[in-house]
């Protein structure tokens, strides 16, 4: 069962890494952008982790206050949800 969970996990960080990175590169070139919406809707999907690398890394809305302390906050959310999981799993 844990298996697939992490592959799951593995495969939307990269993604939201990824996407980061690719709407970076379009607004330096002016391009077609990614909607923010599909930027967060990555990360409540669990590629918050990706999605805060991303924005390091590519130094891409690291000033919008929907990124800056959104994306913290579901990375909080995500760890929350995943320690309630675990613990009813554990049976403690």
């Amino acid at each position: 069962m844990a298996e697939p969970v992490l592959l799951y996990a593995l495969v939307i960080n990269v993604l939201a890494f990824v996407l980061f990175g690719i709407d970076k590169r379009r607004a330096v070139y002016h391009r077609w952008r990614i909607p923010e919406s599909t930027l967060i809707a990555v990360a409540v999907l669990g590629g918050c982790i990706g999605s805060y690398f991303g924005m390091r890394v590519f130094h891409h809305k690291t000033k919008k206050p929907l990124f800056r302390y959104g994306i913290p906050v579901i990375i909080l959310l995500w760890l929350i949800v995943l320690y309630l999981l675990w613990k009813t799993t554990r049976g403690i």
